[in-house]
């Protein structure tokens, strides 16, 4: 009777603070509510979000805001003290065969390739295999970055890349029908016939200030191939994926046939599936990635401790804090960065055709959420899950830059 009032009396707050942006901490330790109860409390309190940003009044169950922005499916991995607590998938990975979305489900991770990405690189320079702040053109074999009136005095470095102040451009990719001519890495920065994004060219001087590119997330990708001599994706499952759990994660392409039991069509914005299910990403540094919620959770978490000088990181702790460190005019290097103490995090967003999500962590506490749709109409979902998760849990905002 006590557990039941005492759940009736929290429900209510809830509810109420909706809109207030009460930042009270509650744990499921301090107050005895298990995490299955703070998840139930979650599914049932998704608040709509305005344009400014503002919570609704009312609340809805997960499932009938997910009918409301037609979004067929949602993974969500919650993560707290370097565990995670729960995860959990909602609604359809494929609608036409009735086939449910579960926590072992994966999604195109979209841009939150890059990170993976620059882990990698950040490996690399401490093995000395790259210099951050050195010319890519010196250790690039396969191709190089064309030199131009930006270039005369400021160079393409591994470190500009990564804080996106490279001065390269192509911002984003749209990928590639299943039965399309996939075009090769040098074929992508240099243009072809086959080619559907612009060739990867420097448009404003390195350095001057930010632009985001995942063209430069492809040069990137082949210094850190060239160097090594390995193949991107056989790189980040030796360096990442392995040695960190991550088993449902990969950028190859064709996947196994294990895994490809698991992958979930994408859907536009009309609830229709994209074309052949989903597009393939050749641009794999920058959109490639195939994965879980958990799996980013497991990545969060060992990024989370190697910035903490924690056991089991998987970078130096002078890496981790150089990457959470705000470059000027930019963000982070290979990262995304909000907040200030206790409520400082790092995080990514990322979108493919047919897929949303995002990733968050507090750098300090080992804790956070990965949303992962698919549907083109899983950003504001996205947001009001993660809404939802800090007020449930009580912990500060950690949407982009709230």
């Amino acid at each position: 009777m006590i557990k039941s009032k005492f759940h009736l009396i929290f429900m209510v707050f809830l509810i109420c603070s909706c809109q207030s942006g009460n930042k009270k901490e509650i744990t499921s330790s301090s107050n005895k509510v298990d995490d299955v109860s703070l998840q139930n409390l979650m599914e049932k309190n998704i608040c709509r979000i305005d344009e400014n940003g503002k919570s609704d009044t009312g609340s809805l169950t997960i499932e009938a805001r997910m009918k409301e922005l037609n979004i067929p499916g949602v993974s969500i991995a919650v993560f707290d003290n370097n565990e995670i607590l729960w995860a959990k998938g909602y609604g359809l990975k494929n609608k036409k065969e009735g086939q449910k979305v579960n926590e072992n489900t994966l999604f195109q991770a979209a841009s939150i390739s890059k990170p993976i990405a620059s882990v990698t690189a950040f490996m690399l320079a401490e093995q000395e295999l790259i210099v951050l702040d050195e010319d890519v053109n010196l250790k690039l074999m396969s191709w190089q970055v064309p030199e131009n009136k930006f270039t005369i005095t400021e160079k393409v470095t591994p470190r500009r890349i990564m804080s996106h102040t490279s001065g390269l451009g192509t911002s984003g990719f749209q990928g590639y029908h299943r039965n399309d001519s996939i075009p090769t890495l040098v074929q992508i920065l240099d243009g072809s016939e086959i080619t559907n994004s612009d060739p990867v060219r420097v448009i404003q001087t390195p350095g001057q200030s930010e632009y985001y590119s995942g063209g430069g997330m492809q040069v990137l990708q082949l210094l850190l191939e060239d160097v090594s001599g390995k193949k991107f994706s056989e790189l980040t499952e030796e360096l990442i994926f392995e040695p960190i759990g991550m088993r449902g994660s990969t950028f190859n392409h064709p996947m196994s046939k294990k895994l490809n039991n698991f992958i979930s069509n994408g859907y536009d914005s009309e609830g229709k599936v994209v074309s052949g299910g989903y597009h393939l990403y050749p641009e794999k540094a920058a959109a490639g990635l195939w994965t879980t919620p958990s799996d980013l959770a497991k990545f969060m978490i060992a990024l989370g401790k190697s910035y903490r000088g924690e056991n089991g990181g998987i970078l130096e702790q002078e890496s981790a804090k150089m990457m959470m460190q705000r470059v000027p005019n930019a963000g982070g290097t290979g990262i995304g960065i909000d907040g200030k103490g206790d409520a400082f995090r790092f995080r990514h967003s990322g979108g493919n055709v047919g897929f949303i999500c995002y990733a968050v962590s507090f750098a300090e506490k080992g804790r956070g959420v990965v949303v992962m749709t698919n549907s083109d109409n899983g950003f504001p979902l996205s947001h009001e899950i993660v809404r939802a998760i800090s007020k449930v849990y009580g912990w500060p905002a950690m949407w982009m830059r709230e």
